[in-house]
């Protein structure tokens, strides 16, 4: 038993998210010490004891019956989120919550899971080939219907979410450059247009620059360069339909003191709670941004300050040090593994937390919009941190079924 448990659990993700859980549990329990939420703390305790359940289940389910899922998994999904936009509650501006008194749930975040295992079960048919335009356009449509339902909530974070894990996942599935500059031009252009024209110009010229340098079709090149320059010269539409709050958040992290008291508010405190901490931190409930409450629900889409805060630059950087040692142990089971789904459903897990990682540290640091998007084990919230264990329980039955085709 001890043999078999050494060569197939995977002992590195299992201790690197209970040691994440345990850090959430603290800074959730820190930020709700003195802010009359001690009910969160409890409720988050629930999470965590259903969160390594559904791990450890979703570890030693069978691989192909994983497989086998994916279809009817991500269809149920797509009903859930159509469900969703009909009876679901609303919350900061978006409906995007079933919800029974005190209790809910975000159904998006599970179906982010969804996406990626419909997507790698795709790709991973061996009549599937990213050089037919019909594949490719059924692997673009496997991620953008849910992203357009996510947008129609809106949840503008998790839809940039959805639509960001193609690019990992379809590079590691041997697309050719050209198609990764057709996912990646339009997210380019769209960028530069919130940012001002000059950079919408320098995005422009980049892209074209990109496509027309990396296909010989000078015609197809002409076809995804012109998609690129539609959303980028739609973005001001978009940002006219978003709501209010939406928009004085992303105005807010172009310039903060636009409205220090408002939409830039929490990203200010933020910052002043990180670099308060210095070195070694001000030590645990002492955070005085933290224990003031200062950042108001602070133990949602700002955790990462309160490490930042109490445990200083040490603590923030175990904090990444911790995601960075997942997601490389991530790149070595997608590598070794040779099951080609499970190998590249490895990846697209490893680009939804990195994607969650990236956005929501920059937001606590101000470089990057709040939109939303939660610590991977960290934040408090049922369905964030269910969805993020079964991603963590993928990636141990992925490991532990590496050897298998």
């Amino acid at each position: 038993m001890y043999d078999y448990f050494k060569e197939y659990f995977d002992f590195k993700t299992f201790f690197i998210v209970l040691a994440l859980v345990a850090i959430g549990l603290v800074s959730v329990y820190s930020a709700t010490y003195d802010a009359r939420a001690g009910a969160i703390f409890e409720r988050q305790l629930m999470w965590c004891a259903a969160g390594f359940l559904a791990m450890l289940a979703t570890a030693f389910l069978p691989l192909r019956t994983i497989q086998r899922l994916s279809l009817p998994a991500y269809f149920v999904m797509l009903a859930v989120l159509l469900f969703v936009l009909v009876i679901g509650r609303t919350v900061s501006g978006s409906r995007s919550w079933f919800g029974v008194g005190g209790l809910g749930g975000q159904p998006s975040e599970f179906a982010k899971v969804a996406a990626v295992l419909m997507l790698a079960a795709f790709l991973a048919k061996s009549t599937t080939s990213l050089s037919e335009l019909k594949h490719l356009l059924v692997a673009f449509g496997v991620v953008l219907v849910p992203t357009a339902l996510v947008l129609a909530q809106p949840d503008l974070g998790t839809a940039s979410v959805f639509f960001l894990l193609l690019l990992p996942v379809l590079y590691w599935a041997g697309a050719d450059n050209f198609i990764l500059s057709v996912v990646l031009s339009p997210v380019v252009v769209a960028a530069g247009a919130l940012l001002g024209t000059v950079y919408f110009l320098i995005a422009v010229a980049v892209s074209a620059l990109t496509l027309y340098g990396t296909k010989k079709n000078l015609l197809t090149a002409a076809v995804a360069f012109g998609l690129a320059l539609v959303i980028g010269l739609s973005m001001q539409v978009v940002l006219d339909r978003m709501p209010a709050y939406q928009q004085k958040r992303i105005m807010a992290f172009l310039n903060p003191s636009v409205d220090p008291q408002g939409a830039g508010y929490n990203v200010l405190q933020s910052k002043v709670a990180i670099g308060s901490g210095g070195f070694v931190g001000k030590g645990y409930l002492r955070g005085t941004q933290t224990q003031l409450s200062f950042i108001p629900e602070q133990w949602t889409d700002f955790i990462f300050s309160v490490p930042g805060e109490e445990f200083g630059f040490v603590g923030a950087s175990v904090v990444l040090a911790l995601f960075l040692a997942l997601l490389l142990h991530a790149l070595k089971i997608a590598s070794v593994a040779k099951n080609r789904f499970a190998s590249i459903a490895t990846i697209g897990v490893a680009g939804v937390l990195a994607t969650h990682v990236a956005i929501n540290v920059g937001m606590a640091m101000g470089l990057m919009p709040v939109i939303g998007i939660p610590l991977p084990f960290l934040s408090y919230g049922g369905s964030a941190l269910l969805a993020s264990m079964i991603m963590a329980g993928l990636l141990m039955n992925f490991y532990a079924n590496r050897k298998e085709y």
